[in-house]
């Protein structure tokens, strides 16, 4: 077959796809073909895909120099390698194949090159012998070039290797959720319920998976099936289960793992389907689910705050745990609980140390604890604290991690909360700041910290104002010195003169923070004033700034109340805090701004306007008692107050929740009606 094989990379017209050649000419490609050929059964993955990488453009539908597209071209020599059973790297072209069908299945007729179809049918009878190849690996790789459900079950009749009947089974699953057919869906529906009575128990397993692909209740009434084989120590899942598209069998956790994602959208139900599997893991040492399920119920965890009391004491169990990656997650669990974990102290102040990494996660176990400790307001995790949040930033302006995973916080989101050991903590942000000059990744961090630990920051002055000149810090720097207080004063000439001021739409912002620091009210006034005047509607202008001066800035009041009136969603509970701050008036502004708070109350995810609402109410001191009962329903719904999904729904729902409290403990307000 290899003689034939060179033969198709020798007839390609290599002379019409130069145009489409981007690091090294045609001959180059042809070379490498047939270098790749002549390893034969030797030929890896990597090997295959060598050649291609001088593609600028992979298997291109997009038209060459003489009106032909590089996949049509290239379509002949694909098939023979996809076709030939010497080659080791085969499956490798057979998904290169399935590719390109179901790419031209998905585009629009004008989009593909007018003489690939009739390629395609010239190469019908190889393609399709795919399907009953000899080879295992190649039918379960060839699935996609079935046609769809009719052709999947032809496959399912007339297939007999278990490894590749399962791989069909799913197939037909994600075919039937698919497909617009419900005639079709219902001979897929046929088929797993035969498996679910008479399969073996790893096939009956695959057809829950199936069958939930286009009828997700299925896998909540069949958890108990899948809780039984997943445990079942008999279960050989390495030898069958493979799936559509991805490389290699599934392993035990990797079963565990996809079963546990069937009930995404059923958080309780996965929350014990994911325990009563990690209870089977411990038992029997299985490491691997140990971790899958973790992750599992840390994904419940980010959505359900009522997890956190059957999770805490697991996670805390879990400290002692010999593997790294469990002892990792168990620690993050504990992390983002905060003083929740006040009880394992103890163990986490042990484990500060503890160099125990997870594969493709960020952070060791140790740093993990000392943020634990941080959270729960633990003096242990000051000792080298900053350093340890510096040292992934050495040489580097940045992370990498996937959001949504365990990961480390940021470095002012594990600082920020920790005022009350600031004069411990200053002196070591001092010289951070001070390191590479001022400029260094982590520089603005530093002022935002130092901005929120307010006049306890104050012996870092001198390390600030060096940095008012640099225009990619003023504003930061301006902002730590308006925390520090009265201690900042002496800074105000240097903050008149600092870089922002090479923007004229900082001035009015200079002009109010020069006040702030002990400089000329009035003028402060004037500016800030002038600029809001003067902003197109519906332009918001530096309402917040103006509301500081109160009911000095009485003039500004009528555009405020049209601002309120007219603006948009962030604009209106904005200009009513300031409208309060001018008139001292409770209403229209509190009404205004608990009309922000609808939209969380109901279900939905505008929890930064909901945060700023809350803010707002607590400074004017009163609430209706309608919102008043808006606010208990939310308070006492099991949901993460939160647009994220990782550590940060932790820190937003803490914060949210504590404003909600602030809130219910005002007097109350009058109704409207």
């Amino acid at each position: 077959m290899a003689d034939g094989t060179l033969a198709a990379v020798d007839e390609v017209p290599w002379e019409r796809v130069v145009s489409e050649v981007g690091r090294g000419p045609a001959g180059e490609l042809r070379r490498g073909l047939r270098r790749l050929v002549r390893k034969g059964r030797q030929a890896t993955e990597e090997d295959a895909c060598e050649p291609f990488e001088r593609l600028s453009y992979g298997y291109s539908m997009r038209a060459t120099g003489d009106g032909a597209a590089l996949a049509t071209v290239l379509l002949p020599v694909l098939v023979a390698l996809a076709g030939d059973p010497e080659l080791g790297c085969r499956t490798s072209f057979v998904d290169d194949l399935v590719g390109l069908h179901e790419e031209v299945a998905g585009a629009r007729p004008e989009d593909v090159d007018a003489g690939w179809r009739e390629a395609w049918e010239r190469h019908a009878p190889a393609i399709g012998a795919l399907l009953v190849d000899p080879d295992p690996a190649v039918r379960r790789e060839a699935l996609g070039l079935a046609g769809g459900i009719g052709g999947l079950l032809e496959r399912w009749r007339e297939e007999k290797d278990p490894a590749v009947r399962l791989t069909v089974l799913l197939a037909l699953g994600t075919a039937a959720a698919e497909s617009a057919d419900a005639g079709a869906a219902e001979r897929v529906r046929a088929v797993a319920e035969e498996v679910l009575r008479t399969g073996a128990p790893v096939m009956r397993a695959a057809a829950v998976h199936a069958w939930a692909a286009f009828e997700p209740r299925v896998a909540v009434e069949e958890s108990e099936l899948l809780v039984e084989v997943v445990c079942d120590p008999d279960a050989r899942f390495e030898d069958v289960w493979y799936a559509p598209g991805v490389q290699g069998a599934f392993t035990r956790e990797d079963v565990a793992r996809w079963s546990a994602q069937l009930f995404e959208d059923e958080p309780r139900t996965q929350l014990g389907f994911a325990l009563r599997l990690l209870a089977e893991a411990r038992r029997t040492g299985n490491a691997p689910v140990c971790r899958e399920m973790l992750d599992a119920v840390w994904q419940v965890l980010v959505v359900l705050p009522s997890a956190a009391a059957v999770l805490l004491p697991l996670a805390g169990a879990l400290l002692a745990d010999p593997d790294d990656g469990v002892r990792y997650r168990a620690v993050h669990l504990l992390a983002v609980l905060g003083a929740q974990a006040a009880p394992y102290a103890e163990e986490l102040a042990a484990l500060v140390d503890d160099p125990g990494e997870a594969w493709l996660l960020e952070g060791s176990v140790g740093d993990h604890a000392r943020w634990a400790l941080a959270r729960i307001g633990d003096q242990r995790a000051l000792p080298g604290l900053v350093e340890r949040l510096c040292a992934p930033y050495r040489g580097a302006w940045s992370r990498g991690y996937v959001m949504g995973d365990p990961r480390l916080p940021e470095v002012e989101e594990v600082l920020a909360p920790l005022g009350r050991y600031a004069e411990t903590l200053v002196p070591e942000v001092r010289a951070a700041l001070a390191e590479g000059g001022g400029s260094g990744p982590l520089t603005g961090t530093f002022l935002r910290v130092l901005a929120a630990w307010g006049p306890a920051a104050a012996p870092a002055l001198p390390e600030v104002v060096a940095l008012l000149g640099d225009a990619r810090y003023a504003r930061e720097a301006v902002n730590a010195l308006l925390a520090m207080g009265p201690a900042a004063r002496s800074a105000e000439p240097a903050v008149r003169g600092c870089g922002l001021l090479g923007e004229p739409a900082d001035h009015h912002w200079v002009a109010w923070a020069c006040w702030r620091l002990g400089g000329d009210r009035e003028a402060a006034l004037r500016s800030v004033g002038a600029e809001m005047a003067s902003a197109e509607e519906p332009y918001l202008g530096p309402i917040r700034l103006l509301g500081e001066f109160g009911p000095a800035a009485a003039p500004y009041a009528e555009r405020v109340r049209r601002v309120m009136a007219h603006g948009g969603d962030w604009a209106r509970p904005r200009a009513a805090m300031a409208l309060w701050s001018i008139t001292g008036e409770a209403e229209p502004s509190a009404s205004v701004l608990e009309g922000c708070l609808t939209d969380v109350a109901e279900g939905g995810d505008s929890c930064g306007l909901f945060f700023e609402a809350l803010r707002a109410l607590a400074r004017i001191g009163t609430v209706s008692p309608e919102a008043r009962s808006l606010l208990r329903t939310v308070r006492d719904s099991d949901r993460r107050l939160s647009t994220y999904r990782d550590y940060r729904a932790f820190l937003d729902d803490e914060l949210i929740r504590s404003a909600i409290d602030e809130v219910l403990a005002l007097d109350a307000r009058p109704s409207e009606g």
